[in-house]
């Protein structure tokens, strides 16, 4: 008995086949993030699921590996605009946040390493429901801040970073969307003091996340794609760079709303992933 012919390569050749894409992809990412402010990661993340075909948990540990690159490449950047001895006034906010950041990027990599894809699937695009909702409310609403008594800021601040790092860690981003307007609403620090400090408490929260996925050998996807991380984030990197130069080309009341409906669109796709 004869073996059915080959229904084509293996898709892991088809993703090597069109790298050009794989950068154009990360590139578009970049240049949406940039123009916002972010690291794109929210939009990279149904990409690797819905055009590239990765598996829901292999696209998380991708899209956290291009995470922690676009985040190591901005952080010099975000240094020179605001001098570290700046942010050094402020390191209790970060240490604060770190509290519960690391033990949330940690609780979150060992819930997603257990649950079942199917299930993956529908926290991610619950998750993504939160993403457009806190893109809109960040750029629209009018953030003041909650002015809480040192001892009620503290577990407040705490409980907060918890949260974001189990976000960041099931999504595979940086969390810079949430820990922006908790830094601004918690702390009271200006949005640009806030966007440096975030980076600053997303690298060691990522790692941590790193950590615990490397336990459970959920890096092999990363060692087979190799050349598509390299290439989809120098994409994205350059993206980036591109969208920091397009600010203000397209008005937030325009591009805001645009990409917020981008997320629900790929919430309802993940949501009804097999």
């Amino acid at each position: 008995m004869t073996a059915p012919p080959a229904s084509g390569p293996p898709r892991s050749m088809r993703r090597a086949q069109r790298m050009p894409l794989v950068f154009a992809a990360g590139a578009a990412i970049g240049v949406l993030g940039g123009m916002i402010g972010l690291g794109g990661a929210e939009f990279r993340l149904p990409l690797l699921i819905g055009l590239f075909g990765f598996a829901a948990l292999s696209a998380v540990i991708l899209n956290k590996v291009m995470s922690l690159v676009v985040v190591a490449v901005a952080l010099p950047a975000r240094l020179a605009a605001v001098p570290a001895s700046d942010l050094a006034a402020h390191w209790p906010v970060a240490v604060n946040l770190l509290a519960g950041s690391l033990l949330g990027a940690w609780a979150g990599a060992s819930w997603a390493v257990r649950m079942r894809s199917s299930t993956l699937y529908k926290v991610l695009a619950a998750l993504m429901v939160l993403m457009a909702a806190t893109l809109l409310v960040t750029h629209f609403a009018t953030m003041g801040t909650v002015a809480l008594p040192w001892w009620a800021q503290v577990p407040t601040g705490v409980a907060a970073g918890f949260g974001i790092g189990v976000v960041a860690a099931i999504m595979g981003v940086a969390g810079g969307e949430l820990l922006i307007p908790t830094i601004v609403l918690l702390f009271g620090l200006d949005i640009k003091t806030a966007g440096s400090l975030s980076l600053l408490v997303s690298l060691p929260t990522m790692l941590v996340a790193f950590a615990r996925y490397s336990r459970d050998g959920s890096f092999t996807v990363l060692g087979a794609n190799r050349r598509f991380v390299t290439v989809m984030a120098a994409g994205s990197i350059a993206g980036a760079l591109l969208g920091g130069l397009l600010v203000g080309v397209f008005p937030d009341v325009v591009l805001v709303p645009a990409l917020a409906l981008i997320l629900l669109v790929s919430s309802v796709k993940l949501a009804r992933h097999d």
